[in-house]
C-alpha cells in the first residue's frame, strides 16, 4: 500500500555534521529529503553509522540539524538553522506529537506497566486517574490484560516491548519513531511487533518511522528506504 496524502511529515535538504575534538568534521547526513503519509509505515534500513539514528533525532526534536527544513502536519518546525518553537514548547510538542520506541524499552523499573504507559498523558495534564484508565485501555488491546501491575523485570521481552509501544500511543501521536525495536527479541517476537506496528498504523493512523537492520521486517512496511552515504534511496528486495 502506498503513502497517504496529504504529506503528515516533510524534511527537505537535511544535514548534518560533527566535529570531535581535535578531529575534522564528519558529515553524517548530507541534503536528507523524506516525505511521510498519514498512517505511513515506513522503514529505514542502512550499515551501522550511516545515519539512521542521527536522522530519527532530527525527525524527533531531539537534536538539531546543520540545515534544512522539517514541515509537521502543514506547520513549519524547523527552518532557518533553528526551530521554531522554544525549548520549552519544543518538548510540549515532543510529548503530545511524538512517539519513541527504542531497542531497550527504558520503561522506569519501579513502575508497574500501567504507570508507565500512564506517564506521557499525566505529565501532559496532571491528572492520574484518566491517564491510567486511558493506560488500562491500551494495554488491553495489545493483550496485556494480566499485566497491568507487573513490573518491567516480570515481563517477557516481548511484553516489555509491547508496553514501550503502548506508552508511546499515550498521547495519540501523529508519529512514532522507533529505533531497533526488535533489536533485543528474538525472532518469533520480532516478528509479532512488526506485525503489531503495522496494524497498529493502519488502525489508529499513526506514522511510523522505524530504523532496523532486518530486511525481512522492512519489507513488512509500506516503504522502505536505505541510508547510505548520507541520503536516503528507495530500496528494494527479492520476491
Amino acid at each position: 500500500m502506498g503513502k497517504q496524502d496529504p504529506d503528515m511529515l516533510e524534511a527537505k535538504n537535511i544535514s548534518k555534521s560533527y566535529t570531535l575534538p581535535g578531529q575534522k568534521t564528519i558529515p553524517i547526513l548530507r541534503g536528507v529529503n523524506l516525505t511521510l503519509g498519514e498512517g505511513e509505515m515506513v522503514t529505514v534500513i542502512g550499515a551501522s553509522g550511516s545515519g539512521k539514528t542521527t536522522l530519527l533525532n532530527m525527525l524527533g526534536t531531539l537534536d538539531t540539524p546543520d540545515s534544512g527544513e522539517i514541515i509537521f502536519d502543514g506547520e513549519e518546525l524547523f527552518m532557518n538553522k533553528k526551530y521554531t518553537l522554544s525549548q520549552k514548547a519544543l518538548a510540549k510538542f515532543r510529548n503530545r506529537k511524538i512517539g519513541f520506541v527504542f531497542q531497550f524499552h527504558h520503561l522506569l523499573s519501579d513502575f508497574t506497566a500501567i504507570e508507565n504507559v500512564a506517564m506521557p498523558e499525566f505529565i501532559a495534564t496532571g491528572k492520574l486517574p484518566p491517564a491510567k484508565k486511558h493506560a488500562g485501555e491500551l494495554l488491553a488491546g495489545l493483550g496485556l490484560s494480566e499485566r497491568f501491575d507487573h513490573l518491567p523485570s516480570e515481563l517477557s521481552g516481548g511484553e516489555q516491548q509491547r508496553v514501550a509501544i503502548a506508552r508511546a500511543l499515550m498521547n495519540n501521536p501523529k508519529l512514532v519513531l522507533a529505533d531497533e525495536p526488535s533489536g533485543n527479541l528474538d525472532s518469533n517476537n520480532s516478528h509479532m511487533l512488526y506485525e503489531l506496528m503495522a496494524r497498529l498504523s493502519k488502525e489508529r493512523r499513526t506514522s511510523f518511522i522505524i530504523v532496523t537492520h532486518n530486511e525481512e521486517y522492512a519489507s513488512m512496511s509500506d516503504r522502505c528506504l536505505r541510508m547510505q552515504d548520507g541520503q536516503l534511496h528507495t530500496a528494494s528486495f527479492e520476491t
